[in-house]
């Protein structure tokens, strides 16, 4: 076989550190967004923040060409300088925040400790050391809180946690003492072994006068399997009592805690920053993006004047590369802007009747559809899309939202399983609570309102809107 050497000529799409920026910056969230912007104005001199008050207009009132508005065409932004092929973008964007400086260090300690939440362990300990114990039964109060989980059930048995504090003098009896001292700890129903125990230690410490008490106990101690679907004329008949003493003890245990230990936990409150808002003025829904999240950034005119002046080769070597790099991070983040304004005008276009009349107007609505309006690949409007928020006047929805299947009606249309959904939500809600409505009732009921449906279809929403059975919503009152 001969060898040669042959030269072939060809075409192939290959990602450009650009547009690689460029795509990152779309799909990150308003989060990660305002953090990879304080990244690159860290890293990069000649890109700043506008502040607030600053002018820079020339003096016919033009503004600056180094300036981006996100209120402007894509086409008046300069991005004809492109950076080196080999230009990492990693090194303009770290992946973690710079560290504090050391005048801020104490305070932002100090900030993380006030801020830091309270666990259930926490808690516990805390009144263990209020409370008058030995040191073996300290021992043995410190093991049992070992022993809870974040539901304020205990993990281990008694006889597990004496051998595990593997001491000879102690005995069982020791251990239980400290245990039933523990359980009038805050909040009430914790360190039960299981749901039975949680809900007699709670009804224990409730007042003596407490109405249906006694029958709630029993029916928590003996009859907690069939609670959801017990006949409360069966039970009270059991329980030798009247059927409206059995409902009442029935309302007061679902009014019990199953899980005491969740109201303390490591739980934050996540607040959401809208990426756009939907107002209506003067009749017509208008979509405006979050000015904190498209802020103007510039150049620092100090230092690109330092181009044209003397100086080393490397130092303007240095200012023109940070210029492009620069120039086109401003003009990524101006598109990314661009593109979620272009979709979310899309979704109000579709989804009009929805901020008009609520969940059962919804129209069904997939992301080639939008994708096919703004002239964008699919994956571009998924990422659009992805952990963004709109705010509306009837509340904030992600993006993805809007985005949901279709099922056909009997008069030839499509509604959107977001509907669907909420159509099921009001019929439930309107239901008997002596005959609540099953599955294939419900198929019925969606038939006449022109909507073919499984019963498989309603009992799949129905779970996803946490709706339990109709067996388990009987409520004999």
């Amino acid at each position: 076989m001969k060898q040669s050497l042959q030269l072939k000529m060809g075409q192939s799409l290959a990602l450009t550190p650009q547009l690689q920026q460029a795509i990152k910056l779309l799909q990150l969230s308003t989060l990660d967004l305002q953090q990879a912007i304080e990244e690159t104005l860290e890293s990069n001199p000649l890109l700043e923040r506008e502040e607030d008050g600053d002018s820079h207009d020339d003096g016919q009132g033009n503004q600056s060409e180094s300036e981006v508005d996100f209120t402007a065409p894509v086409a008046e932004q300069d991005s004809t300088e492109e950076l080196p092929v080999d230009t990492r973008w990693e090194d303009l964007m770290p992946s973690s925040a710079p560290p504090p400086s050391s005048q801020d260090s104490d305070l932002g300690q100090f900030a993380d400790r006030d801020a830091e939440p309270e666990t259930l362990h926490d808690q516990l300990h805390w009144q263990l050391n209020l409370t008058r114990f030995s040191a073996t039964d300290h021992m043995i109060a410190t093991a049992l809180i070992d022993a809870v989980d974040a539901n304020g059930r205990l993990t281990q048995t008694p006889e597990e946690i004496l051998e595990a504090l593997r001491d000879p003098d102690l005995e069982l009896d020791e251990v239980l003492a400290v245990l039933h001292r523990l359980q009038h700890f805050e909040p009430t129903g914790i360190f039960a072994a299981d749901l039975r125990e949680c809900l007699l230690l709670q009804l224990r410490q409730m007042d003596e006068d407490t109405p249906h008490r006694n029958t709630a106990g029993a029916i928590a101690n003996r009859h907690l399997e069939s609670i959801a679907t017990a006949d409360p004329r069966q039970l009270s008949r059991r329980l030798r009592t009247t059927p409206e003493d059995v409902v009442g003890a029935l309302n007061l245990i679902r009014s019990l805690d199953p899980t005491p230990g969740t109201s303390v936990g490591e739980s934050t409150t996540e607040y959401i920053i809208p990426d756009v808002f939907v107002l209506r003025k003067n009749g017509h829904w208008r979509v405006e993006l979050n000015p904190d999240i498209a802020p103007k950034l510039r150049i620092n005119s100090l230092y690109s004047e330092l181009i044209g002046q003397t100086g080393s080769a490397s130092d303007k070597t240095f200012v023109k590369e940070n210029l492009q790099e620069a120039k086109f991070f401003m003009t990524s983040l101006h598109n990314r802007n661009e593109t979620l304004l272009k979709v979310a005008s899309k979704i109000v276009e579709h989804q009009r009747e929805f901020l008009e009349l609520g969940e059962e107007a919804m129209k069904p609505l997939i992301l080639a559809d939008i994708a096919q309006q703004i002239s964008m690949h699919e994956s571009t409007v998924s990422r659009a899309t992805t952990r963004k928020y709109m705010h509306t006047p009837r509340g904030i929805y992600e993006l993805k939202f809007f985005f949901s299947s279709h099922v056909a009606t009997t008069e030839g249309g499509e509604r959107s399983s977001t509907a669907i959904k909420a159509l099921i939500k009001r019929l439930v809600q309107a239901e008997e609570a002596k005959k609540p409505l099953s599955d294939n009732k419900l198929c019925v009921l969606l038939e006449a309102e022109g909507i073919i449906v499984a019963r498989r279809t309603v009992a799949k929403y129905r779970e996803q809107l946490n709706i339990p059975p109709s067996n388990e919503r009987r409520r004999l009152l």
